[in-house]
């Protein structure tokens, strides 16, 4: 709790996951993959301007005309395939309304079986959509850990994730608040090359204080 304290204190709550609602939210967390999120935002706006944010709609549309909307999003031809693959199971599902009155494992594996969804993409639908506490592991927590010498490089996603929900418990707003601020501070700070001169958690990080001197 250390990490999450002294996060919170140097940056305050984040307000995260951005969307106006849980489906939209979900379609993000799709179009995320390996791009930046002004990207992303830049291809839901595209496809609220067409009038076509919903699941209906995305099915509906012609693939090359979905992935020219969500272009800004990079891997676009690819993320069509998958923005529909998943629309197409939202729908046969019953949508969010039903969704949500799934238990969260069963919930987790069916959308894990979707095309192109990874545990990431997942576990950020299920946090963030259906406030489920499934603590979301990413290329910035993995690396904050990494060099706070508190994980191994090769750690798996899985063995990761059980660790973070084992020591924090099953707390979904803390979850949220904690993952927005690793985003945060990966982004800004603890990037591909540090700037540790920045870390508010230099003091704990072997790597940071190497830097530093």
């Amino acid at each position: 709790m250390m990490v999450y304290r002294r996060l919170l204190s140097s940056y305050g709550k984040q307000y995260w996951w951005p969307g106006d609602s849980p489906f939209e939210v979900m379609v993000g967390a799709v179009l995320t993959q390996n791009t930046a999120w002004s990207n992303v935002e830049r291809a839901i706006l595209a496809l609220k301007k067409a009038g076509v944010l919903d699941a209906q709609s995305i099915v509906n549309m012609t693939s090359k005309r979905l992935a020219g909307l969500i272009r800004p999003s990079g891997y676009f031809n690819i993320k069509a395939k998958r923005l529909k693959h998943f629309c197409l199971w939202y729908l046969e599902n019953g949508g969010h309304a039903s969704l949500k009155r799934w238990k969260t494992r069963h919930l987790r594996r069916s959308v894990l079986a979707v095309h192109g969804v990874g545990p990431e993409t997942a576990d950020d639908m299920l946090l963030y959509a259906f406030n489920r506490p499934v603590f979301v592991i990413d290329a910035y927590t993995r690396r904050i850990f990494v060099r706070l010498g508190l994980i191994v490089a090769d750690q798996g996603y899985e063995t990761m994730r059980a660790m973070f929900e084992a020591m924090l418990g099953p707390d979904t707003a803390l979850y949220n608040e904690y993952h927005a601020l690793l985003v945060k501070h990966g982004k800004d700070v603890c990037r591909s090359a540090p700037r540790c001169a920045h870390c508010c958690l230099v003091t704990h990080c072997t790597a940071g204080q190497y830097n530093t001197k």
